[in-house]
């Protein structure tokens, strides 16, 4: 038993990045001006929960993950930590998070974030080996932590949250599938079903769809006057950068442009939500 192996199982880059994106939310929701404490609250329980989330993941997909070889190295499949060890850690770590969001940070985060786990594991886990739905369904969780922070700092949802969700939710798609096209072999092994049947034709015309939606979602927040014109300029330069990506990777499906689709997508998320936190507007 390994301090590192549970941490690995937390999915620390993933969960990393959840965090940032709960906190950005949170600073523009705040306009800005977000009390240290209620950041700490917001980001804290985010990543707890979402700590535990991905780790009862790999609790119900240990079977899957030891026969693909991307995966095959995780704690549970290797056996450097055993199932019930797992599941007993990831159980506690997601009530230990929901429970930090209710009380430090109300009710509304702490139900969004229970919703998020709920989604995560009772619809896009199981959903994987069934329907390409999985894809379209598992967006919404990843979504999800910019309405936990914006609700956090908040106590509300609005038209501001909703735009914020809107990005994450389809900057997801380009990038789950990129990654998708790169792994379709290891994928089809254990009969997950994260692209669409019709071939690479069709999964380029997914990608192009979703990333020409960004270009006018990834407007909406100055339009909404919750950002200023710093965050325009940048949104509407990276969206486009990303749609002309996206464009020549449908035209080519092959693993090396789908990998420049997958890295686009890294950089393109963490551009806006930098110009998001510098440039909220006060409200």
């Amino acid at each position: 038993m390994s301090a590192a192996a549970y941490y690995e199982l937390t999915k620390p880059g993933i969960t990393g990045y959840v965090m940032v994106t709960a906190g950005v939310s949170a600073v523009v929701a705040a306009g800005g001006a977000l009390a240290p404490l209620t950041a700490l609250h917001a980001v804290g329980g985010t990543g707890i929960s979402t700590a535990g989330a991905l780790a009862l993941n790999q609790y119900f997909e240990r079977e899957v993950d030891a026969v693909m070889t991307r995966t095959r190295n995780r704690p549970l499949p290797s056996g450097r930590l055993r199932p019930g060890q797992a599941l007993v850690f990831g159980v506690g770590m997601l009530a230990s998070g929901l429970a930090w969001l209710a009380v430090a940070s109300g009710w509304l985060p702490a139900t969004v974030a229970a919703l998020s786990g709920l989604a995560y594991l009772g619809v896009y886990t199981p959903l994987k080996s069934r329907s390409y739905a999985a894809t379209l369904a598992g967006a919404v969780p990843g979504a999800l932590p910019t309405l936990i922070g914006w609700t956090a700092a908040s106590g509300s949802l609005d038209s501001g949250a909703l735009a914020l969700f809107a990005i994450a939710y389809l900057w997801q798609l380009p990038h789950v599938l990129g990654l998708a096209w790169m792994l379709k072999d290891d994928y089809a092994r254990v009969g997950f079903k994260l692209i669409p049947a019709g071939g690479g034709r069709l999964i380029g015309a997914h990608m192009i769809a979703a990333t020409l939606l960004l270009v006018p979602v990834s407007l909406t927040p100055t339009l909404l006057g919750i950002t200023g014109l710093w965050y325009l300029g940048a949104a509407l330069a990276a969206s486009l950068g990303f749609l002309g990506v996206a464009v020549r990777t449908a035209r080519d499906m092959s693993e090396g442009a789908a990998r420049k689709l997958f890295l686009a997508s890294l950089v393109y998320h963490p551009i806006l939500l930098g110009f998001m936190f510098f440039d909220a507007v006060r409200v």
